[in-house]
């Protein structure tokens, strides 16, 4: 799209303008904030001499409607064009799998060197601190979410991540995959009109817990599943963000039909790179590499953000029927979201990490 494209091309232009004005360096083992550009080093002449580095980077989305597939695109534009070449991208929208544990399986050989995923990947690696990151009704907006882990909390959560993993993973940038909502058979207000639904969402943790809390009965579905549950009448509703139900069309079911606006889940998606292969890089490299990452990381926020509201658009036009946020009885969904996040913080000892996002606010 014309718009997304001029976006890329004017943070391309703004960050080649910044590096070459020389901005404050900063230690490259920790991670850039939001907005701000590393030092771009002393390796003089490094990209007259060194030869050509082949970055593969990757997601399990394969639509290229899909905002992981502009954030890619961006980050391979600004790598490539601040390199001046020696640094050449090949990206890949689902075609080397759309298994989240296979990408990270290869990321770990190295076969791939940065990847796309969700936080639960990171639980699995023994960092059990992203489960926060599941808890609902943790954020009350993009705003917050923004503030939150462009700040204190996802400074801490990129390092504890680094120290967790042995240096393994290196967070590069925090992606969105927009708000969840509910979506179903019957359209839902509070949260006593769930009670007895079957709903397609996680069937462990802290999400099971806010589910069956309102009464509903979590069940395990397939993403590539779905559409056939909800068409067969398999199961009665499920809960995702407007883009990715309305690249599935599980609108168009006839327990997709009613998309009631819960926000309940504020998205966090990873984008990571191999820790070894970082610190394989030159100073010049890492900035150039951190640089995209940045850019990257902007225009994938944009184009989520965008696409929520062309994509709701698009659901109506096809038959959906959408209770607007206002419409809802936020306060009751929150409630026991709220006392879950208490009980789990408290119970984890992650209270310090709750009120860090409590107080980004």
């Amino acid at each position: 799209m014309k718009v997304r494209k001029i976006l890329a091309l004017t943070i391309i232009v703004g960050l080649l303008a910044s590096s070459l004005c020389g901005c404050g360096g900063q230690n490259t083992s920790k991670r850039r904030t939001i907005g701000s550009i590393t030092d771009a080093g002393s390796d003089s002449n490094a990209s007259a001499t060194q030869p050509v580095l082949q970055l593969t980077i990757a997601s399990n989305q394969t639509s290229q409607d899909n905002p992981y597939h502009f954030g890619l695109q961006t980050f391979k534009e600004v790598a490539e064009e601040l390199s001046g070449g020696t640094i050449q991208v090949t990206c890949s929208d689902g075609d080397i799998s759309e298994d989240e544990a296979e990408l990270i399986s290869l990321l770990d050989s190295n076969e791939v060197q940065m990847v796309v995923c969700s936080p639960g990947n990171m639980s699995s690696a023994g960092v059990s601190e992203v489960n926060m990151l599941s808890l609902l009704y943790l954020f009350n907006g993009f705003s917050h979410w923004e503030t939150a882990m462009d700040g204190e909390f996802g400074s801490a959560m990129t390092d504890i991540i680094l120290e967790k993993t042995n240096n393994q993973y290196r967070i590069m940038g925090y992606w969105s995959a927009g708000v969840r909502d509910y979506y179903g058979k019957i359209p839902v207000t509070a949260p006593e009109d769930v009670q007895g639904l079957t709903i397609r969402t996680q069937t462990s943790g802290v999400v099971f817990d806010y589910w069956t809390s309102l009464g509903a009965q979590p069940v395990n579905v397939g993403w590539g599943d779905l559409y056939d549950a909800l068409n067969n009448n398999e199961v009665d509703s499920a809960e995702n963000d407007y883009t990715n139900l309305m690249l599935k069309e599980h609108h168009t079911t006839p327990n997709g039909k009613y998309i009631c606006e819960t926000h309940h889940d504020y998205t966090t998606r990873l984008f990571i790179m191999n820790g070894d292969f970082y610190d394989s890089l030159t100073t010049e490299q890492k900035n150039w590499i951190e640089t995209a990452s940045l850019a990257a990381t902007l225009q994938e926020r944009s184009v989520t953000y965008e696409m929520m509201d062309s994509s709701k658009e698009q659901c109506i036009a096809e038959g959906a029927v959408v209770t607007d946020y206002e419409k809802m009885n936020i306060s009751a969904f929150k409630t026991p979201a709220i006392a879950i996040q208490d009980s789990y913080a408290d119970a984890n000892g992650l209270r310090d990490y709750l009120e860090m996002i409590r107080r980004a606010q």
